[in-house]
């Protein structure tokens, strides 16, 4: 069945412009999740609202309320909020393209593809495209989606564009917050040699296929045990707690242990292999 678009209207770069569509680039389908049910009749529980001194709660009778303060509240109407909202536009006007080393990290978030929508937009798609890869930059658009205004940064990527949500200014904490609470320290340089070494042995191409999430194949294991009425069930086996040791002993013990290079040692003087092309993606420091 073929993907419905989050969102379809027009991408445009001054006076170009062409129908696009947006699909959401990640799914969630393969994540476990539980329903809750009655022990003795497997039956789903339903969760009923309840006011803690007058007991359940009819829905007609719930309001939506804003904490100012501990037990103090600004309550809203829904007509009210639907006044504030914000119109969905049916356009993604780019505004300026940057440096990908300009974005922090921080501020990238959710991914989505952004397609040409039909065949009369191919043309114009394919000139957008090909000029945002010839310049190398990142162009920065706004959108407003299900009444909120949201920042996307474009990219080329395959024959299409990769969209990006960038989070807002106040939803960034500031790292300094965190980070200036760590000693300055000069790290010994012998260490540091050691671990360059344990860095260079571990170095090989990033395969998204070797990461999975064990915690999810194992509850899918679990369930399918269940399901045929198998007894036994494997667990997860939980790392062994780390000892207190020298950090020097540690770091030499990591390099002899260390598995094989996965690149071919250069000769002296030799150039190392030119790294492979990628879209430049979330590249910002």
């Amino acid at each position: 069945m073929a993907a419905r678009p989050t969102w379809q209207g027009y991408l445009r770069l001054s006076l170009v412009s062409c129908p696009v569509a947006l699909y959401t680039a990640t799914s969630r389908s393969a994540d476990v999740s539980f329903n809750m049910l009655h022990k003795a009749t497997h039956n789903r529980i339903r969760m009923i609202p309840t006011d803690p001194e007058t007991g359940p709660v009819d829905r007609a009778d719930i309001v939506k309320g804003y904490e100012i303060e501990k037990g103090r509240y600004v309550v809203v109407t829904d007509e009210e909020i639907r006044n504030v909202r914000l119109e969905t536009t049916r356009t993604i006007d780019i505004e300026r393209f940057v440096d990908a080393g300009e974005i922090d990290r921080l501020y990238w978030n959710d991914p989505y593809f952004l397609t040409p929508d039909g065949e009369m937009a191919f043309e114009a798609f394919g000139v957008i495209r090909e000029a945002m890869d010839g310049a190398g930059k990142i162009a920065l658009a706004r959108l407003v989606m299900h009444q909120r205004e949201r920042l996307l940064a474009l990219e080329p990527c395959g024959r299409g564009l990769l969209a990006y949500t960038l989070r807002n200014n106040d939803e960034v904490r500031d790292p300094a917050e965190f980070f200036d609470r760590i000693p300055r320290a000069e790290a010994d340089p012998k260490m540091v040699a050691i671990a360059e070494k344990i860095i260079d042995q571990l170095e090989g191409p990033f395969d998204p296929g070797e990461f999975n999430d064990r915690y999810e194949a194992a509850l899918r294991k679990l369930i399918a045990e269940k399901e045929a009425r198998h007894g036994v069930v494997s667990k997860v086996e939980e790392p062994k707690e780390a000892e207190v040791i020298d950090l020097m002993e540690a770091l030499r013990r990591s390099l002899g242990e260390g598995a094989a290079p996965r690149r071919q040692a250069q000769p002296r003087g030799g150039k190392k292999p030119a790294a492979r092309k990628t879209p430049a993606r979330k590249r910002a420091s």
